[in-house]
């Protein structure tokens, strides 16, 4: 188990070198232990046993001693073992309510959760500087609870969180504080998978009334599929991780191009509920070329929104959440708080 400093360097070496520390190691041995190993996320044996090697770490829910956010820990299912963390801004004021987010953590749908010290950190730093009440959402993970649970567990959530804009639900930091006209979906890496199929889902669905999806904020998110783009073949290690943290997380799926992982073979990409999207991608990072065919295929769907996508060179992937305080991270998050209010 990590946490803390420890956590975030663990993290930081690892997306820094990506193409040297992950490996995958399927094992079709019968006297092999070892089911699957997709390192450094999670590693698999035939017992049952499961190992996680980033994003165990926890940090409690408190006042912000550098930022003055608020923090506190609810509960969406219990049955279902559904929760979220709340941040509210200091100085927030129920004569003047401000925008929402709502915020998937990545991982890989293997790891990390709403409650990690990188994520906790993350949207602290996020929250102050935007001015707005964010929702972290922590749903299941693979591979106890295998895709698309994490699909559905992200829905419940966001419709627990509309229910607030007509006051019927329980939580009085989203009935005294949250802008339901102004709400925003957003999410890093397989967090931002998921933050985009919410935006599929109320597109196809519509939303709750009294909400309205202003936008999306998609952070170096998880798109694949079996046709490479950009530069992807100029790392076969990488490609393999990518496809095998797919595959593992969700047994049942069509393939690499089933439309949960590739936005471009999904025929609802068109009813996207926002009408616009941020996409960050990282110039280090080996999904950076994914955000880019997001867009294309975004565009060319016939969705009616404007659609950005900002390059951040030499930095690695989700880079703001391994450490909220460097210059391009605080850059970002400029943008971010600008977008975030209009």
């Amino acid at each position: 188990m990590f946490s803390g400093k420890n956590s975030t360097l663990l993290l930081l070496l690892i997306t820094c070198s990506i193409h040297l520390l992950l490996q995958i190691t399927p094992s079709f041995a019968a006297n092999d232990p070892i089911l699957y190993d997709i390192y450094p996320f999670i590693r698999v044996y035939r017992n049952g046993t499961i190992q996680r090697f980033i994003g165990q770490g926890f940090l409690p829910a408190s006042t912000d001693p550098r930022t003055g956010v608020q923090s506190k820990d609810i509960t969406i299912a219990k049955d279902l073992n559904i929760s979220a963390r709340i941040y509210l801004p200091k100085n927030a004021n129920p004569a003047h309510k401000i925008p929402l987010l709502i915020y998937y953590h990545g991982g890989g749908f293997f790891t990390e959760s709403a409650f990690s010290p990188n994520y906790h950190h993350h949207l602290n730093a996020l929250v102050a500087r935007a001015n707005v009440i964010a929702v972290s959402v922590n749903y299941r993970l693979a591979p106890e609870n295998p895709l698309p649970i994490a699909f559905q567990d992200s829905w419940l959530a966001l419709k627990w969180v509309f229910r607030h804009a007509g006051g019927n639900g329980g939580e009085p930091w989203l009935t005294e504080y949250a802008d339901f006209g102004r709400v925003y979906l957003g999410g890093d890496s397989a967090g931002g998978t998921l933050a985009h199929h919410m935006a599929i889902r109320v597109g196809l669905e519509g939303s709750d009334p009294g909400v309205k999806i202003n936008g999306m904020f998609l952070n170096c998110p998880y798109f694949w599929g079996k046709r490479l783009v950009g530069n992807e073949n100029a790392d076969a290690n990488a490609r393999k991780v990518f496809e095998a943290l797919w595959l593992h997380a969700y047994p049942n799926t069509t393939g690499l191009d089933d439309p949960l992982v590739n936005p471009g073979m999904d025929p609802g990409l068109k009813k996207l509920g926002c009408k616009r999207v941020l996409v960050y991608v990282a110039g280090n990072d080996g999904l950076r070329f994914r955000g880019f065919y997001y867009m294309e295929v975004l565009k060319k769907s016939g969705w009616n929104g404007i659609v950005k996508v900002v390059e951040v060179q030499g930095e690695n992937h989700v880079f703001s959440v391994i450490d909220p305080t460097t210059p391009k991270a605080i850059a970002m998050f400029k943008v971010l708080a600008f977008f975030l209010n209009q």
